[in-house]
């Protein structure tokens, strides 16, 4: 069931200070619990990539709360490129989108010429990029090899006090992460 009320003022305000001072969060999306941070902080980054045990070069997906959030991506696009990663938005979608500009650090886009967007649906995803005043980092709450945490206890015992906040909510309905497609060639990759 998806949280029906986004996060209060208090719950915004420390989740804004966590971000915007370096910190790794965890918070419910549309499936599994993710992690996330500032994408310009190179070291946050930097963190949840070690917490996952995840190579840099793979890179990871940005989620925000509007495509006014990721305009600047889509700006450089051929307007029918733009069309067709709107269409899929806010939902369960990521795109592929060519980092024409390369406006993303490479510590978020890793040995990619494109980013991984979603334009988010669920209201605490929302809440937090609102909050932030930009796109987040968004990556799934699990050690490489592991199952995505469904549940906060799986949170806890992955990370525990490794992470610097845990945002209250619950998942979307989905029970499939969600669908990656490459905007330019169409292609699903799950």
């Amino acid at each position: 069931m998806q949280a029906k009320t986004p996060l209060n003022s208090w719950q915004r305000h420390c989740a804004r200070r966590t971000m915007l001072t370096g910190g790794v969060i965890a918070y419910p999306t549309e499936a599994v619990w993710g992690l996330g941070c500032d994408p310009w902080d190179q070291n946050a980054v930097e963190r949840i990539l070690e917490l996952k045990q995840r190579p840099v070069e793979k890179g990871v997906i940005l989620v925000a709360a509007s495509v006014d959030q990721i305009r600047f991506l889509l700006d450089p696009l051929p307007e029918d490129l733009q069309r067709q990663a709107m269409s899929h938005w806010p939902g369960p979608v990521t795109c592929l989108l060519p980092d024409v500009n390369r406006q993303i650090p490479e510590w978020v886009r890793g040995r990619h010429s494109s980013i991984a967007v979603r334009v988010s649906a669920h209201p605490v995803v929302r809440a937090l990029c609102e909050t932030a005043g930009m796109p987040l980092v968004s990556t799934s709450c699990n050690p490489a090899g592991r199952a995505p945490a469904r549940h906060i206890w799986q949170v806890r015992r992955y990370f525990g006090q490794q992470l610097d906040r845990i945002v209250p909510g619950a998942l979307g309905g989905n029970r499939k992460p969600s669908r990656i497609i490459d905007i330019v060639t169409g292609q699903q990759f799950r």
